[in-house]
């Protein structure tokens, strides 16, 4: 069995924000892998932190303090549990409960950790278009076609014209925004 490490340092919550997500009834779970050529800053007389590591949060929404500190017990209780049958990549996760972790079935909340841990710690793979053969996957993509951003000889830059107004400029046949009202407000006045 594996020992599994806290995270306690809010840049390392933040952090674990930015990585995939994973969402049930009872908590979302969010994480990330860490990097293992850049080593993160460690207090005097204590060692890297290696394996998978894991921080909770529970909001004031969830409930009272007592019930708050129940639900942290349960899933950390649920994560020994399921220890075992996790992965240990180098990995943060944060887990954020909700309020149906505090009366939901022990094994659920069992199950739900070992379908979440996996799934947020997987690596994220970049979607490449020009790598797969894509149609579309051109670099100069969105530019129109000629590229360099100017119309081509002779054609005329679009306008919006407005058939009929009073907003109409006859002589140049674009649209004109209308004037604001004077003295008009959205909302009613207090006076």
């Amino acid at each position: 069995m594996s020992t599994i490490g806290r995270l306690t340092q809010r840049s390392d919550f933040l952090a674990a924000a930015g990585g995939r997500r994973f969402h049930t009834e009872r908590f979302s779970a969010q994480g990330r892998l860490r990097d293992g050529d850049a080593p993160e800053p460690q207090p005097e007389g204590s060692r890297p932190a290696q394996g998978l590591r894991i921080g909770f949060t529970i909001t004031k929404r969830v409930g009272h303090a007592t019930e708050r500190n129940r639900i942290r017990r349960r899933l950390r209780a649920a994560l020994r549990a399921a220890s075992a049958d996790l992965p240990t990549p180098e990995a943060d996760v944060v887990l954020i409960a909700r309020r149906p972790a505090l009366s939901a079935a022990f094994e659920t909340l069992i199950d739900d950790l070992r379908r979440a841990v996996p799934i947020v710690t997987k690596p994220q793979t970049r979607k490449d278009p020009a790598a797969q053969g894509m149609p579309g996957s051109d670099s100069r993509r969105g530019r129109g076609k000629s590229g360099s951003g100017k119309p081509a000889a002779g054609a005329k830059p679009a306008m919006p014209l407005l058939a009929s107004g009073s907003e109409a400029n006859a002589s140049t046949g674009r649209a004109t925004a209308p004037s604001p009202i004077p003295n008009a407000c959205d909302g009613p006045t207090d006076g």
